[in-house]
């Protein structure tokens, strides 16, 4: 039987390092006697182990506080007995991470500093879906650098990109391109930018990073068995199993063509798609003006019986289709999500009373409120997770 090989004082290095890293990363100011407990090295090895990591530019120490400890109003300060323990902070600007979210008509690019807290944003349009992919690129790229210059961030110091893509990506970071519109997505980004900017860029589904985004910071935060559906114009499922992302074999776990063939569903059309076409179909708002989902739903508000009809509709429609993942898949939470997120709040009521007619094991629904940054926060969390990773392995940029 093989023998594990032997610990190397390398290993034993590189191992306390990460768990003093992970530690003070998770905490606002650390001291060395509450590392010791938390990671059970001893005082000179804790002590080793930040003064490499200060080196390395991850974390800082914090200058001590002035104020003395006094023993009553009026009554001279208490004199500290021994040393004032030494106290650590993660430096969240030792580089900064890039989520981007692109779609067929629009990308926008969010900078985050390393603890997540968004500090620049810009976004820009394409043309057309089917540009030629330099054009593509060009304009990821400027939304890019206007969300650098918005933040004050030097591109240099750019550790990871996260991107998502409104196609199937598998494992490896390879676009899916059985479908027309999903080729549309290849552009080879991640060597492009990796050219432009020396950027290692992480590419994944737009809903995958959405389950992502909402586990972290949305109405799913904890949740192990969550599903996201982005709702808007396409239906598209990001699947978190036991608190990891599902892709299946080329990535397309979560695409929704199968509801081609749900009775009572019939296409993948999302939330504003549908509530657009019923509306046009019925002629329209009853004040007149052009379909759209916000109308519709700020009419659906104001009592409007028409409003109300689609809104029923559509809440019938959607519980049948949250039905049929959780007979596949049975998570805790499904999540709707995207822009349409903020006014699907109002269907809610009707689609857990529809679910229990349509499956055994219905979830529990809410609406995320992340919004439309629903993708650019999961991809922000998808850089922070390769950057946390590999923490050791980065050598930090000079600040500017």
């Amino acid at each position: 039987m093989p023998h594990a090989a032997a610990a190397t004082p390398q290993l034993l290095r590189r191992v306390n390092a990460q768990a003093v890293l992970r530690h003070i990363r998770g905490a606002d100011v650390a001291t060395g006697t509450e590392l010791m407990a938390l990671t059970g090295l001893t005082r000179a090895s804790v002590i080793a182990v930040c003064e490499d990591l200060i080196g390395r530019g991850w974390i800082v120490e914090l200058d001590q506080p002035r104020n003395e400890p006094h023993a009553g109003r009026g009554m001279p300060p208490v004199p500290r007995k021994g040393r004032p323990a030494r106290r650590f902070a993660f430096n969240r600007e030792a580089g900064f991470v890039l989520g981007l979210d692109i779609g067929a008509a629009t990308t926008t690019a969010a900078v985050a500093d390393l603890r997540g807290r968004v500090i620049g944003r810009s976004s820009g349009s394409f043309r057309a879906a089917d540009i030629p992919a330099l054009e593509r690129i060009g304009v990821v790229d400027l939304a890019c650098r206007k969300a650098l210059e918005a933040a004050g961030a030097d591109p240099g110091r750019v550790l990871a990109v996260g991107a998502g893509i409104a196609a199937p990506v598998d494992r490896d970071g390879n676009v899916l391109v059985t479908q027309r519109f999903w080729s549309l997505f290849d552009v080879g980004l991640r060597s492009a930018l990796k050219e432009l900017h020396g950027w290692t860029v992480l590419l994944e589904n737009d809903a995958n990073l959405a389950a992502l985004g909402e586990r972290w910071r949305g109405s799913g935060v904890g949740v192990d068995d969550l599903v996201v559906l982005l709702a808007g114009e396409r239906l598209g499922a990001g699947v978190m199993e036991s608190g990891r992302l599902l892709h299946g074999r080329g990535g397309a776990a979560g695409e929704m063509g199968y509801l081609d063939m749900v009775e009572g569903v019939g296409s993948s059309d999302g939330i504003a798609a549908l509530v657009r076409q019923w509306s046009a179909a019925d002629g329209g708002p009853s004040a007149g003006g052009p379909a759209s989902a916000p109308r519709v739903f700020a009419d659906a508000a104001a009592g409007d019986a028409t409003a109300l009809a689609i809104l029923d509709r559509i809440s019938e429609r959607m519980a049948r289709v949250i039905a049929s993942i959780a007979s596949l898949i049975n998570p805790e939470q499904v999540v709707i999500g995207g822009a349409v997120a903020e006014s699907a709040g109002v269907l809610l009521p009707g689609i857990t009373a529809l679910l229990p007619r349509f499956t055994a094991t219905p979830p529990r629904v809410t609406v995320s409120p992340l919004g439309d940054a629903i993708v650019t926060a999961g991809a922000v969390r998808h850089a922070l997770d390769y950057v946390e990773a590999n923490a050791l392995e980065l050598a930090l940029p000079a600040p500017a």
